[in-house]
């Protein structure tokens, strides 16, 4: 393989995609004798700051903490009105900066790193282009991100439906909302617009968040359905026309036929490769990479975050770029790099414990496999599982707590490889079964790990106990 020649270069390092992920590995990077440019077509800051993570969860609260009160006597008494939506939209606002990036602008300038506004593509080794302005480095990192990806549906095209961009940046709600897509934002959203009183249909080809344990699924389909969403599961829409009058109908395979003010498309994502010039320096648009994000075939491409395809989560794709970047400082500075399993260059936990929080309501945390995905992988296991409405802390936080949790243990080395927690709440949980899980700590050795009592995280006292086949 070549190696990277040391001749003067614009930058020792570009990064093409100033989102979380980019800001990572460009901090990671910079230093007294690293030059790095960050480049950016959009929002310093990227997605998750202005359309995803953060106004999703501003959108979220508000309804979580008006249904949290009214499972407490007291407090429901007290909660005489539903939500004021402007308000809400207002705090939303806040959280995105009224979708204004110079204050990211001015952390870039403050880690000394520059500021390069445009489309980046790679126009050769080492080379990217910014507009007219041809740039060289000694590396390149690739953090361009994820979009929607779109299904191929009649007439959605033209429908100018809403993807999650436009359902996190609306200005007003609609008085109704058909959401298609049972996954994560499909959920999120259905959760978020009941809340601030639309009338929201859910549309789902499979089981709500199918990836997941199938308890999730069922509990979180009856959490939207006592909350007046319609959930229609295995529903297959077949056709999307926007009439004169600016609603929307979506034809289903069986005939019917559903209509709302809005549609939201979300269906899922995948990396954002279009335009990025990869045939022009020859590698695969599916952007193989090492644990040290480096891609496959080259010495100085990188790919880290959604890009890459490995978890599509901002929380992972920053644990990405804290590696990787610090992965190209040892390596433009001839030092040595430690990329081997759960070094400190090396990205491991993304093949064994990706934490994944879904904020509906009830919450879904979870991190590691599944059950099936265990089987799967050939494990000896032992599953337990708990309802967590039996758990003191969860019957005060609660009145009728409703949520489960469920250990997957490699029975062979009796360490937990998978985790997964639903209820009010217990998006928390997840690192205690994270720490487990990445730590390799035993069975019994946790059982020395004594949670606090009456916290809700005496839950895993109760697996504990259960696997131990004693009863609560």
């Amino acid at each position: 393989m070549e190696t990277a020649a040391h001749t003067s270069t614009d930058y020792d390092l570009i990064v093409i995609g100033a989102g979380p992920v980019g800001e990572n590995v460009a901090d990671y990077a910079v230093g007294p004798n690293v030059r790095v440019a960050i480049v950016e077509a959009e929002l310093v800051g990227g997605e998750c700051s202005y359309w995803a993570c953060m106004p999703s969860k501003a959108l979220l609260r508000s309804g979580h903490a008006i249904r949290a009160a009214g499972r407490l006597p007291g407090a429901r008494e007290a909660v005489t009105g539903g939500l004021q939506a402007a308000e809400v939209l207002q705090r939303r606002d806040a959280f995105t900066s009224s979708w204004d990036d110079s204050g990211q602008v001015e952390w870039v300038a403050a880690a000394g790193i520059d500021l390069i506004r445009g489309f980046g593509e790679l126009v050769g080794r080492g080379r990217v282009r910014v507009g007219e302005r041809t740039l060289t480095a000694r590396a390149v990192v690739l953090a361009t991100g994820s979009v929607p990806a779109l299904p191929k549906i009649a007439g959605l095209p033209e429908s100018r439906a809403w993807g999650t961009r436009e359902v996190t940046s609306t200005e007003e709600v609609p008085q109704s909302l058909i959401i298609l897509g049972g996954g994560v934002a499909g959920t999120e959203m259905a959760f978020a617009f009941a809340a601030l009183g639309a009338s929201v249909t859910l549309l789902s080809r499979g089981a709500l968040l199918g990836r997941e344990e199938p308890f999730v699924g069922a509990m979180l389909a009856a959490a939207l359905a006592a909350e007046g969403v319609d959930v229609r599961i295995g529903d297959e829409p077949v056709r999307v026309d926007r009439g004169a009058d600016g609603n929307v109908s979506v034809e289903l395979a069986g005939g019917a036929t559903v209509r709302a003010a809005e549609l939201l498309v979300a269906t899922g994502r995948r990396p954002a490769t279009s335009g990025l010039g990869l045939e022009t320096v020859g590698v695969d648009s599916e952007l193989p990479v090492d644990d040290t994000m480096l891609v496959a075939g080259t010495d100085w491409l990188y790919a880290v975050g959604d890009v890459n395809g490995r978890a599509l989560l901002t929380h992972q794709g920053k644990y990405q770029a804290r590696a990787a970047g610090a992965a190209i400082a040892a390596r433009l500075a001839g030092a040595e790099v430690d990329g081997g399993q759960w070094g400190a260059h090396a990205a491991t936990a993304d093949h064994v414990a990706v934490p994944r929080v879904v904020f509906s309501d009830s919450e879904v945390a979870a991190v590691g496999l599944t059950e099936a995905e265990a089987r799967g992988a050939g494990l000896e296991l032992r599953t337990v599982e708990y309802d967590m409405g039996k758990v003191a802390g969860a019957a005060l936080h609660a009145d009728g707590y409703v949520g489960r949790a469920k250990l997957v243990i490699d029975a062979a080395r009796d360490v937990v490889v998978g985790a997964t927690f639903v209820g009010q709440d217990v998006a928390d949980l997840v690192h205690a079964a994270t720490i487990a899980i990445v730590g390799e700590v035993s069975m019994d050795r946790l059982w020395h790990a004594v949670p606090a009592y009456p916290t809700i995280s005496e839950v895993w006292l109760r697996l504990l106990e259960a696997d131990r086949g004693k009863g609560g």
